[in-house]
């Protein structure tokens, strides 16, 4: 029996990219091969666009992404998107993170919206999650030189293991503006956004603009950030690599991880993919 149309949303980092962070063949093959089937497939990651964008062009995607974990829901190829939205950090709480910098598990600190980035120090700023590209030139992050509400303000460490310890140093003062987000993987971190971002008001988004009820929301995920997405879709998957708090919420767990193919033979198999 054929399937309704659905929505296929989609994390990347630990759920649809391999551990090198690559998108493998055989994943491309699978969500192109949706796509073509006509289900909507939307990438929902707390990267901003800079180190998503090729993906969604490896993709083929001609669909709207959620970026910065919900803080900005857009379409790349349609500027008018009237579903679309940009919430920011007011500046001064971002400048009251810049203390932040001086801790030793600090690796760099950084400030970015949608058309900047700002960065505590320089020789580290591709480790912000993915290199520079041309109109992302780095501008050093001061009280002086942040010139604008930014997106969100990332703290990043050598290890995974660090980030509670820089997360207790957030002052408790700013619980009522602010949301911590953890990335892991190979670029470990602390993403703050406004209170109330997350991924699913993107994904809620994106199915209200395609008129997807919620029911028929797939949604991928591996981290604490994908946790309100899981909740949302009808269909919350969570990969065999994911936290175990997402695990306790999901409607199904994929039986390989991330770094085995995990997402693509999942969807292989829910969809009965020869």
């Amino acid at each position: 029996m054929k399937k309704n149309r659905k929505l296929i949303a989609i994390d990347l980092d630990g759920t649809t990219l391999n551990n090198q962070s690559i998108l493998t063949a055989e994943t491309e093959k699978t969500l192109e091969k949706l796509t073509n089937e006509g289900h909507i497939i939307a990438i929902a990651t707390g990267r901003p666009y800079r180190t998503s964008y090729q993906y969604y062009n490896q993709l083929k995607l001609k669909t709207p992404i959620v970026n910065f974990n919900g803080a900005w829901a857009h379409h790349p190829q349609n500027e008018n998107w009237t579903h679309g939205y940009h919430k920011s950090l007011e500046k001064d709480v971002a400048l009251s993170f810049l203390p932040l910098k001086d801790l030793s598990v600090v690796r760099l600190l950084s400030a970015e919206s949608k058309d900047h980035l700002y960065v505590d120090r320089f020789g580290e700023e591709t480790y912000s999650n993915g290199p520079s590209i041309d109109n992302f030139k780095p501008k050093v992050f001061t009280a002086e030189s942040l010139s604008e509400n930014p997106t969100a303000v990332n703290v990043f460490s050598h290890y995974e293991k660090n980030l509670p310890y820089i997360q207790e140093q957030i002052l408790d003062d700013f619980n009522d503006t602010i949301e911590i987000r953890t990335w892991g993987g190979l670029s470990p971190a602390l993403e703050i956004v406004s209170k109330g971002i997350q991924k699913a008001m993107g994904i809620e988004a994106i199915a209200q603009s395609y008129n997807i009820s919620s029911s028929d929301v797939i949604a991928f995920g591996d981290e604490a950030n994908d946790y309100e997405m899981i909740q949302y879709a009808g269909h919350g998957v969570v990969m065999k690599n994911g936290v175990d708090s997402l695990k306790e919420i999901s409607d199904a767990i994929t039986p390989f991880t991330n770094d085995e193919n995990g997402l693509a033979e999942y969807l292989k198999k829910y969809f009965d993919m020869k």
